[in-house]
C-alpha cells in the first residue's frame, strides 16, 4: 500500500509541477502589457485558464491525500516513535585540554 501511493505522489507531483509551469500569469505577453486580450490560443482567451486552474486545484488536492496518507502509513508502521532511536550513542571519551 505505501509503495502504491509512493507512486501515485510522484506521479502526482511531477504532473503538478507541468500544470504550474504551463500557466501564465494574467496578460502576461507582449499584447496584454497594449491591452490586448490575446485570443490566438488553443483554447480561446479564458478557456486555457480554467481547465489549467481545474487541473491545478484537483491535482493539488491529490497531492495533499497522498501527503496525509503517507504520513499516516509510515508512521504507524514504524513501531519506533523517536528520530533518534536508530542512532548509535557516542562511546568516545574526551580529553581534558592542556594548559
Amino acid at each position: 500500500m505505501v509503495i502504491f501511493l509512493v507512486i501515485i505522489h510522484v506521479i502526482v507531483c511531477l504532473f503538478l509541477v507541468g500544470v504550474v509551469l504551463l500557466q501564465q500569469g494574467k496578460s502576461a505577453d507582449l499584447a496584454g502589457a497594449f491591452g490586448g486580450q490575446g485570443s490566438q490560443t488553443a483554447f480561446g482567451p479564458r478557456g486555457a485558464a480554467n481547465l489549467l486552474t481545474k487541473l491545478t486545484t484537483y491535482s493539488a488536492i491529490v497531492f495533499m491525500l497522498t501527503s496525509i496518507g503517507l504520513t499516516i502509513l509510515l508512521s504507524r508502521a514504524s513501531g519506533d516513535h523517536s528520530v533518534l532511536s536508530g542512532t548509535a550513542h557516542p562511546t568516545s571519551q574526551t580529553t581534558p585540554a592542556k594548559k
